[in-house]
């Protein structure tokens, strides 16, 4: 026989018990599409989590005022690094650009508007170490860091929370009763690794620490974030770092540190393995569900041998061989599992893509996995599933098959 009879023949086997056929291919429908769905919603938490730390860049650096632990305790809010930290740091070779960070709340007032936002105090290289673009106006620089300039950059959502023209530069805010003069707006950039872009207040850190906060140490910082270049070795610039530090703090050999140092490269490679991990985790449920589909085609063919018995006999009995018997009880098998492995595919891909982008609002990655893998189940399961009955059907004795009613 052809392969074009063998299929034909397969077809109308299939075809001749419609009912019990569809409730076979169902199960591997629902297999396949919960592993495509699995498979997509993997992908779809990796992409996200791996451009909200692109956005950063994998050559960032964020340094952490305080100690990790204190007697088994977290060390709180230690006021251990300053701005004079930070310059000492900008001159390390590998580093290409840092800014000192501290952050704080803020009600933000224009005209009889107000909004609640993040406030942040920085350097002019927050534009290089955070790739802030701005789309009006321009950045404060260093001589506004100097001395103290009330200049703000803000975010496009912290405008339109505002009511502010779709070009704020020059119109006046007010934080805390202190005028503050708008000379840029950055572009939108959506949330990253380290929070709201959008929403935000970018002002002279001296600004913040003396004309707002009134501390008592103004040049003490929340953070320092640093930007390696791009062919700098990580873990060298986060020991010489660390060195570096140590010695400013005086710290001695037996001391820990004062400060926390995170590495996003490690931070992206560590999330990256947890969720392959949850992504294997997830298409390992899900297959649970088709290794219930290929018992069902297990159970079907395994009916069709007992039903069909008669028929083999009369195979047999005009000169059918074993192989014949077995590779035509397979073809019927890998048919349904194939049938019911595209259609689970294609349904899969259509859920996934629309939950993920009218509900959830995320773009799912297409990927050509899925379709490796339904065309692997389609041969896989359909052969595993199909060989005990074609075998059960060849070893069939012709005498007692023409004899069985």
């Amino acid at each position: 026989m052809t392969f074009n009879d063998i299929m034909k023949e397969s077809w109308l086997s299939i075809s001749g018990n419609k009912l019990r056929s569809f409730l076979t291919v169902l199960g591997i429908i629902i297999g396949v599409m919960a592993v495509v769905i699995m498979v997509a919603v993997g992908e779809t938490v990796q992409q996200s989590i791996n451009d909200q730390f692109s956005s950063l860049g994998t050559n960032t650096i964020v340094i952490r005022a305080g100690a990790a632990r204190v007697a088994g305790v977290r060390a709180g809010n230690k006021q251990t690094l300053t701005t004079d930290d930070a310059e000492f740091i900008a001159k390390l070779p590998d580093v290409a650009a840092v800014t000192p960070m501290q952050t704080s709340g803020a009600q933000v007032v224009y005209g009889n508007k107000n909004w609640s936002t993040s406030m942040i105090g920085v350097y002019p290289d927050y534009q290089t170490v955070q790739n802030v673009e701005v789309e009006y106006g321009t950045f404060f620089d260093q001589d506004a860091v100097q001395n103290a300039s009330t200049y703000a950059v803000i975010g496009p959502e912290t405008a339109s929370e505002l009511g502010m023209p779709a070009n704020p530069v020059g119109q006046v805010i007010r934080i805390q009763n202190t005028p503050f003069v708008i000379i840029g707006i950055t572009k939108a950039k959506g949330d990253s690794a380290m929070g709201s872009s959008d929403d935000l207040v970018l002002i002279p850190i001296t600004t913040l620490k003396k004309r707002l906060s009134g501390s008592r140490f103004p040049k003490a910082v929340q953070s320092i974030v640093l930007k390696l270049y791009q062919d700098a070795d990580n873990n060298i610039a986060t020991e010489q770092i660390s060195a570096l530090l140590r010695s400013r703090h005086r710290l001695k050999d037996t001391e820990d540190d004062d400060f926390q140092i995170t590495d996003m490269k490690q931070v992206m490679e560590t999330m990256s393995t947890v969720t392959g991990y949850i992504k294997l985790l997830l298409v390992a449920i899900a297959a649970v569900s088709l290794l219930v589909g290929s018992i069902g085609i297990m159970n079907m063919m395994l009916v069709s041998v007992a039903e069909r018995t008669r028929e083999i006999g009369v195979r047999k009995a005009i000169g059918a061989r074993e192989k014949h018997i077995i590779t035509q009880f397979l073809s019927e098998s890998v048919l349904i599992s194939f049938i019911g492995s595209m259609a689970g595919l294609l349904l899969g891909e259509l859920l996934a893509q629309g939950v993920g982008r009218f509900w959830l609002g995320y773009n799912v990655p297409l990927s050509i996995w899925p379709v490796v893998l339904s065309v692997t189940v389609a041969v896989v399961v359909g052969l595993s599933s199909g060989v005990f009955p074609a075998i059960k059907a060849a070893k069939l004795n012709p005498i007692d098959s023409l004899r069985y009613e």
